[in-house]
């Protein structure tokens, strides 16, 4: 069982006054076509939607859909804090960390990484689990629940590549068919050039 976690947290800084993950996109907001295709893909037993930034717009975009929405007070520090959120609360058997704004990601291949990692973790409960296109990693990461206490005590802000490479023995490297999780949106030309090729 796979709990994903969605971060929904950042201030988009990036992107100038418009918060990225509430910008339309294949008619729906950019954040609810992501979290709809990750639902498509019946992550077990649950998908936590963390938020902070615009908390309140973010969540009357999503709370129509099935999900957990938790608000991280301390957004502001960095993406490791709105991880650990989700993580204190999540009761699978492994963590994806998704982000919320990587809607290219097709429910197909969030389900490709799942069994990857439900197959890898029967043999290695150490596992995580990495997406590759063309030998290039991307997102989302599945880290095993082996890794929950590691993930609560981290202390780099930006997420959890430490982790990864400090147990990089345990690395499962997933091929993808697609770039698209390699393409989250960042700044303007991101979401313009995303937008096309929909």
């Amino acid at each position: 069982m796979v709990s994903a976690i969605v971060l929904a947290a950042g201030m988009s800084q990036r992107m100038g006054k418009e918060n990225k993950l509430l910008l339309p996109f294949a008619g729906k907001t950019l954040l609810e076509t992501t979290i709809g295709n990750i639902l498509r893909a019946e992550p077990r037993p649950e998908v936590i939607v963390v938020t902070g930034h615009e908390a309140d717009r973010v969540k009357a975009a999503i709370q129509h859909l099935p999900v957990t929405i938790l608000h991280n007070p301390g957004y502001a520090t960095g993406m490791t804090g709105s991880i650990q959120a989700g993580v204190r609360r999540a009761m699978g058997d492994g963590f994806m960390i998704c982000l919320g704004d990587m809607p290219l990601i097709s429910a197909a291949e969030y389900s490709s990484l799942m069994e990857s990692f439900e197959k890898q973790l029967a043999l290695d409960p150490q596992c995580i689990c990495i997406p590759v296109y063309r030998q290039q990693p991307g997102n989302p990461v599945i880290f095993s629940a082996w890794y929950r206490d590691a993930i609560l005590s981290h202390t780099a802000p930006e997420g959890c590549r430490e982790i990864v490479r400090a147990h990089r023995d345990f690395v499962l490297r997933v091929p993808m068919p697609a770039d698209s999780i390699l393409r989250d949106i960042d700044q303007e030309d991101d979401y313009i050039r995303i937008t096309h090729l929909t």
